[in-house]
């Protein structure tokens, strides 16, 4: 699956030890656009209608296939429309307040797709990261001296990454961030040991939806999603993670504060550049026809001891980056963790394994930085362990499409984070439960 080429890793070595920058491996940029959300409020002046201007809230400066140059650091010079976004901006942060003190019990209608959304909302919805991040990090540095190549490999990429993405100056300058999407859902496929179920119309059993996601300094983010008349939040504060379903109600994410997976898919370069900051370059792959370098994450046994629980046990929690040669972007993520579920009777363990392939595209810039605004993803829940006979695997798919991305909201506060007030503490009881009843709490082992 992975060429392993020593001449690869001897020739970046070259172009490691020469010191090379990566704005010097690349032709100037012609500059940045205007920012996306001025623009919007510029052309409500005039009456143009809404339609229009979702069209046009990001403009692509030149095809994705082409090679992306840096683009400019520094503030935008062309941004106009202050005094209206302070308005809109405080309208929105209102609006997150009053979506965080609203949790409806019974917000979902129980129909024949009640169990395929509530486990798509639970493996998907809103996974987390293998390691912790903290905006506090400092951004992966280049360093050749004592370090093994497979690690200044990964840092030499990723500083190509950063300056494919708009440059530490104009990421640093982010203090908030905000982002808008439309999404569809559907369980494609479902296998056991003796025959495989597939939807014959996946599109007609699919679930749209949408979400909000807010993100702040310093590693502060919430998340709402809602999906087939079903809504799930998800939030950190910065010290505590959690999740809210209508089945679940809310409860806390064990172990320490982790970036949310949905914000690595291209819409956070700078959280995506710091979390590989330890990972190691293993090689290349080709992904849709462009060659990848790839970039390995492996939580520590620390953070998967602090991740488990009971009966509960992660056993692993690996992550794959797959960045473009041509361009430098992230174009496909993989991660994968494995759970092993002790039964209160003694008896064998089961094990369930979640893998989830991402493929990012439409990369437009958005106030310099380079955003993903379209993309895919493919889970895979394995379960197996007990009889040999007895595994199941199901497949899930999503699509999603981002109509909105804005940078430094005012209005936005920590308030705005504060989790619920009837947060639980523990979680575990819910997976003892259903494996005592042969089914697994999906939303639990998401939230892992």
């Amino acid at each position: 699956m992975e060429r392993k080429h020593g001449g690869f890793f001897s020739a970046l070595k070259v172009e490691v030890a020469r010191g090379l920058s990566p704005s010097r491996t690349r032709s100037k940029s012609p500059g940045r656009s205007v920012s996306p959300m001025a623009s919007l409020l510029r052309r409500k002046k005039v009456g143009t209608s809404h339609a229009d201007s979702l069209v046009s809230r990001s403009v692509s400066m030149r095809p994705v296939g082409e090679t992306l140059t840096p683009l400019i650091e520094g503030p935008d010079p062309d941004a106009e429309g202050i005094g209206e976004s302070k308005r809109v901006g405080s309208a929105i942060g209102q609006w997150v307040r009053d979506q965080l003190t609203r949790y409806p019990v019974n917000e979902i209608g129980f129909g024949s797709n009640w169990a395929d959304l509530r486990m798509l909302l639970g493996v998907m919805g809103a996974p987390l990261a293998p390691v912790s991040v903290t905006t506090t990090d400092p951004w992966p540095h280049l360093s050749i001296k004592n370090t093994p190549i497979e690690n200044s490999s990964a840092q030499y990429i990723l500083q190509q990454y950063t300056a494919a993405s708009g440059g530490q100056k104009v990421q640093s300058a982010v203090k908030n961030a905000y982002a808008m999407g439309k999404l569809k859902m559907v369980a494609s496929e479902f296998e056991t040991a003796t025959k495989v179920v597939k939807h014959r119309n996946a599109a007609k059993s699919s679930e749209s939806g949408g979400f909000v996601l807010w993100q702040m300094n310093p590693d502060m983010w919430y998340v709402e999603l809602a999906v087939g008349g079903s809504k799930a939040h998800a939030g950190c504060n910065g010290k505590i993670m959690w999740r809210h379903t209508p089945w679940l109600g809310a409860h806390t994410a064990k172990g320490p504060v982790r970036p949310l997976r949905r914000a690595l898919q291209g819409l956070d370069p700078r959280t995506t550049a710091t979390m590989f900051a330890d990972a190691i370059c293993i090689g290349e792959k080709s992904v849709n026809g462009e060659d990848c370098f790839i970039l390995k994450l492996s939580a520590d046994p620390a953070t998967l001891k602090a991740r488990s629980e009971g009966p509960a046990e992660i056993i692993r929690h690996v992550m794959f980056g797959y960045f473009s040669q041509k361009t430098g972007l992230l174009v496909h993520m993989e991660d994968s963790h494995l759970t092993r579920i002790q039964s209160n009777g003694g008896g064998d363990a089961v094990y369930w394994e979640t893998t989830i392939n991402s493929f990012l595209d439409d990369y437009r810039p958005v106030d310099g930085i380079m955003i993903a605004h379209s993309g895919r993803s493919v889970a895979t829940l394995f379960r197996f362990g007990e009889m040999a006979m007895s595994h199941t695997k199901t497949r899930m798919e999503e699509a999603w499409t981002i109509e909105e991305v804005a940078f430094n909201i005012p209005g936005l506060s920590v308030d705005c984070f504060i989790p619920p007030a009837d947060l639980r503490t523990s979680s575990i009881s819910e997976i003892s439960h259903d494996e005592h009843h042969g089914k697994l709490s999906i939303s639990i082992l998401g939230s892992k």
